[in-house]
């Protein structure tokens, strides 16, 4: 009898492991990149047809696997041209990403910075005066579905532009203000409606948008309350209502700036009571 003698910590192995995990790294990055989009839906279409194609083969229709051969085929090719402005701004995205998250981290926190000014100057002047408002920022998860639903504006985020956008019966106090990259990508987008019961009644649409999108995707939204001026802001399907605004401030710091922590903030801020908020 012949023992095969295979040393797990050979070159060979190594090398192997590596392939594997760079492999399975782009593909989360291209998850999280294409999620929210439109792109999501081809990723799903295609998933389907290799379940069909797969039965095919199993089951020896070959007429069948024929016809999922040319439709894969020809996906290739047509997803490229359907797809074309998608493939071309995640191309700008990585050609703007850092090289191994190595960047210039003064300059990013500068702008987080500046974006948390202008929020809390325009939720200030809005809560004091009952302005309703629903702001949601880009996290990680892709929101270009959502944002092709809006006005395009790509402006720099100030706290009068924030302002202005909501001031009841103007052209674009509807609807939400995107902002991507630390710039207000557009207002009046539509956001998707949260079918939870969890919801308090008093709760109306703008609070529902901002509860829906955080159940889609990973977007930090910030809620204006029209009737009572108070501030809420969602994220991952979690509501922190009736914030105050050092409350409001330490969590943005936390989720935008890179030197802070993150993982504390939440909890401390949920702990002041059962619904996320103080009473």
């Amino acid at each position: 009898m012949t023992i095969l003698n295979y040393d797990i910590f050979s070159w060979s192995t190594l090398t192997n492991i590596i392939d594997v995990l760079v492999v399975w790294f782009a593909l989360y990055k291209l998850l999280m990149l294409i999620k929210g989009t439109k792109a999501i839906q081809l990723l799903k279409g295609i998933f389907v047809i290799l379940i069909i194609k797969g039965f095919s083969w199993l089951l020896n229709l070959h007429t069948v696997s024929y016809l999922m051969d040319q439709v894969l085929s020809w996906a290739i090719i047509a997803s490229i041209v359907i797809f074309q402005p998608e493939i071309r701004r995640g191309l700008e995205h990585i050609g703007r990403a850092p090289f191994f998250g190595i960047g210039n981290n003064e300059e990013t926190n500068a702008s987080a910075e500046n974006l948390i000014s202008s929020l809390d100057d325009a939720i200030q002047y809005m809560s004091k005066r009952r302005i309703g408002a629903l702001m949601t920022i880009q996290m990680n998860t892709g929101l270009e579905e959502y944002i092709e639903t809006g006005i395009p504006l790509e402006s720099e985020v100030t706290g009068a532009l924030l302002i202005n956008i909501f001031i009841p019966n103007t052209p674009l106090h509807d609807g939400a203000v995107i902002i991507q990259n630390n710039k207000i990508a557009v207002a009046a987008a539509y956001l998707p409606l949260s079918e939870s019961n969890t919801i308090p009644k008093e709760f109306g649409t703008r609070h529902r948008a901002a509860v829906g999108i955080s159940e889609v995707t990973d977007a930090l939204t910030i809620v204006v309350s029209e009737e009572t001026g108070e501030v809420m802001i969602t994220r991952n399907g979690q509501m922190m209502t009736n914030l105050s605004r050092e409350d409001y401030l330490k969590y943005l710091n936390a989720q935008l700036n890179i030197n802070n922590e993150k993982s504390s903030l939440l909890s401390s801020i949920f702990s002041k009571d059962g619904q996320g908020g103080k009473k």
